[in-house]
């Protein structure tokens, strides 16, 4: 399992066409696509990464089979200086201090505090390959609002790779995060670290400012 941790200011939400090793940045893959239409929430101060607001495709929806489909956002105020989790299906839904002073990015809850629910909101949440073996992608923060980019190019199910990530991180008194995309769009760069998935291009990342 590899980690970048960083800070909220030192993060971009990125719009690409290509695996995360073949691009500038340090970082790692974002949230859910198809063919090239962004199925997590990706939005900057109310403006979606690729489109308008309201567009489908565009990051301003969390969507799947279900279009009307509410899922975990990892949502920055830069004005309180605050994270929370909002499960929400678009943009619109989510609650912040200034609409022009914020980032968002969906994925699908963890629930890192909820020992006995996390499961059914996740299933709930339509987490693809969850009891499968797959490589896997998240995002956490910490009490000091701290974020945690974690990657594993290690098999896992979704419970196997949130109990490392609470025994991994525990001591760093993580309060909540998110999973983004997994399996073959698990992908980080970093000095250190290259893991480029099945090296499928991805349509979205996270990416470090420096």
């Amino acid at each position: 399992m590899h980690t970048i941790r960083t800070t909220p200011d030192n993060i971009r939400l990125q719009a690409i066409d290509t695996n995360v090793t073949k691009t500038p940045y340090y970082g790692i893959n974002g949230g859910f696509f198809w063919e090239g239409a962004l199925l997590s929430i990706a939005v900057i101060n109310d403006q979606p990464l690729k489109g308008l607001p309201g567009d489908y495709g565009s990051g301003w929806y969390n969507t799947g089979v279900d279009t009307n489909l509410k899922r975990g956002t990892l949502v920055w105020d830069d004005i309180t200086k605050r994270f929370s989790i909002q499960v929400v299906t678009n943009a619109g839904e989510l609650t912040v201090t200034d609409k022009h002073h914020y980032w968002a990015q969906g994925g699908v809850s963890m629930r890192l505090n909820d020992s006995f629910g996390w499961e059914n909101d996740m299933i709930s949440e339509e987490m693809p390959a969850y009891d499968e073996s797959r490589m896997r992608t998240a995002i956490v923060y910490d009490n000091l609002e701290n974020m945690y980019m974690i990657v594993t190019p290690t098999y896992c199910t979704i419970a196997e790779f949130r109990t490392a990530i609470l025994e991994t991180l525990g001591d760093r008194r993580i309060v909540d995060g998110i999973y983004l995309d997994g399996d073959g769009s698990s992908q980080m760069q970093c000095r250190y670290v290259r893991l480029n998935g099945d090296h499928r291009q991805v349509y979205q990342m996270l990416a470090l400012i420096q």
